[in-house]
């Protein structure tokens, strides 16, 4: 069994990085009431930007009710409400149809995505991802951190990152155990090549990453892949309730996709129709492309 390859974000420096990569880098951040740490996020971004490093800051954001957008936009930020981006398509319908629209305005060979409300956010976030894109057998890259728990004014190293602990991993570990190498599959921290992303379908609600990272590794192996050690990854934990709605939809993308993926060397997840939630899914970007670029453009 190949093994995945496994960095530390110190591994990389931006003006190293620049001096290797083929392709510009475009910072993808979907956003929803994000309004206490967007601006300090944009500002880490900027500092690659004058290193060269980043060509492209965009926000996309969910109409927030909070002023996530005008807060990203003061910070040097493109921003464009998700609801725009896309023609044909109807609203948005979820964190992963926001990353799938955003493809429709990114400008980069290279995509990051970054979730909006980290806390602990640095720019090391970026050069760890991107780093191992340098090389060109790498393809896909996700983030690896520890997630501490905080509960009232005290804060536990380790506990966050339930749904991963609880779902995910113990899934993968049945299913498809050579993806139990990622320690945090469901990381919302990615780097891509744009023309792989574009060639996958994603699924629309919090399955985006799970269902992504199953058809990245069927199109491009173990050994396109890799994770990066990000260090700490703080954001706000969310209700019992949520997790259980997070965790249903994590699962049942989990099982949509070995199905349409239909390998020998997984396994597969039988289900009723009619039970948990739907999967929406959203075709390959590739295939609608041209026609939705040049509406993007114009909006």
């Amino acid at each position: 069994m190949t093994m995945l390859d496994t960095f530390d974000h110190e591994d990389f420096a931006a003006t190293e990085i620049s001096r290797k990569l083929r392709g510009m880098v475009s910072v993808v951040i979907p956003t929803r009431n994000t309004a206490g740490t967007i601006a300090a996020t944009v500002a880490e971004l900027k500092l690659l930007v004058e290193d060269g490093l980043v060509g492209q800051i965009l926000v996309v954001d969910a109409d927030s009710q909070d002023g996530t957008a005008s807060l990203a936009r003061d910070a040097g930020a493109e921003v464009r409400s998700e609801n725009e981006l896309v023609d044909g398509f109807g609203p948005c319908r979820g964190k992963g149809d926001a990353m799938w629209r955003a493809l429709a305005a990114v400008t980069g060979e290279i995509v990051v995505y970054v979730d909006g409300d980290v806390a602990d956010f640095g720019r090391h976030y970026i050069t760890g991802l991107v780093g191992p894109l340098a090389d060109p057998g790498k393809q896909f890259v996700k983030g690896r951190y520890e997630r501490p728990f905080r509960y009232g004014e005290s804060e536990e190293p380790a506990g966050g990152g339930r749904v991963t602990e609880l779902a995910a991993r113990p899934l993968l570990a049945r299913l498809a155990p050579e993806l139990l190498a990622f320690d945090q599959p469901l990381a919302g921290e990615i780097a891509a090549r744009r023309d792989l992303l574009e060639s996958i379908p994603y699924a629309c609600g919090y399955g985006v990453e799970i269902t992504m990272m199953l058809d990245v590794w069927n199109e491009v192996g173990i050994e396109g892949m890799a994770q990066v050690e990000l260090g700490t990854k703080r954001n706000a934990h969310q209700s019992l309730a949520a997790l259980s709605g997070m965790s249903s939809e994590v699962i049942a993308s989990m099982a949509d996709t070995l199905e349409r993926l239909g390998r020998e060397d997984t396994g597969r997840l039988k289900t009723v129709e009619g039970t948990g939630p739907e999967i929406a899914l959203r075709p390959a970007f590739a295939s609608i492309a041209s026609g939705q670029r040049a509406s993007s453009a114009n909006g």
